[in-house]
């Protein structure tokens, strides 16, 4: 989520019937099996992204960042730092746009250059997956799929855009954590230590009651 505290707007609703491809549906669920993919938007961070990276290293769990361009120009050894921990590395647009109502051609600019910019910190990075700011997709889960990444949507949204408090941010996600369940959390945008602090309680809790954590299949099935 961007810095500016706001209530997540729903994916737009698909086109209806055509004459073309069916539309791209962004991925929620990455299985049926009992494991967790734990997704962080709108880093890196320079406080909250290396407590977190510390945490997840800590328990032997790898995550996906979806890191924004500007900030990636900011702090290009947070992202070095994310992808040598093993972790990888989403596409999150270049300024936390809403791209809802955008063109292709304009769509694929933004990631194009947010991908150029992820490579220039992290030579030959991967950038398997795509997230839209605001979950405002219009054509960005085609565009974004026709360049490599795979549209990456979720399941689990704690809410922590509107800190409710780390007990609280706990809670969501012990009780909301499903097979597969894609969870949005963040590490930037904003004051993060609640989610940092919720997930370093969460990750053990969810471990000692035989969860899993993992990564979703990228667009080319690696």
């Amino acid at each position: 989520m961007s810095s500016i505290t706001q209530p997540l707007r729903p994916p737009r609703a698909a086109p209806g019937p055509g004459t073309g491809p069916p539309p791209v549906r962004p991925t929620e669920v990455i299985g049926t099996e009992r494991a967790v993919c734990l997704t962080f938007d709108d880093g890196p961070h320079p406080e909250h992204t290396p407590h977190l990276l510390d945490i997840l290293a800590a328990h032997h769990v790898r995550a996906v960042f979806f890191v924004q361009g500007d900030r990636v120009i900011e702090h290009p050894d947070l992202v070095r730092r994310i992808a040598a921990a093993g972790h990888a590395l989403g596409n999150h647009s270049m300024h936390h746009d809403d791209m809802a109502s955008w063109t292709a051609g304009r769509i694929a600019s933004d990631l194009l250059e947010t991908n150029a910019v992820i490579r220039h910190a992290v030579p030959h990075a991967r950038v398997p997956y795509f997230r839209a700011p605001y979950g405002a997709w219009g054509q960005t889960p085609g565009v974004a799929t026709a360049l490599g990444m795979r549209p990456m949507g979720w399941r689990l949204a704690v809410t922590d855009w509107e800190p409710p408090g780390t007990d609280e941010l706990l809670r969501r996600l012990i009780e909301g954590v499903a097979p597969g369940a894609v969870v949005l959390l963040h590490d930037g945008g904003g004051d993060r230590s609640q989610t940092v602090d919720a997930v370093d309680r969460a990750i053990p809790t969810l471990l000692a009651d035989g969860w899993r954590f993992a990564l979703p299949a990228s667009a080319d099935g690696r």
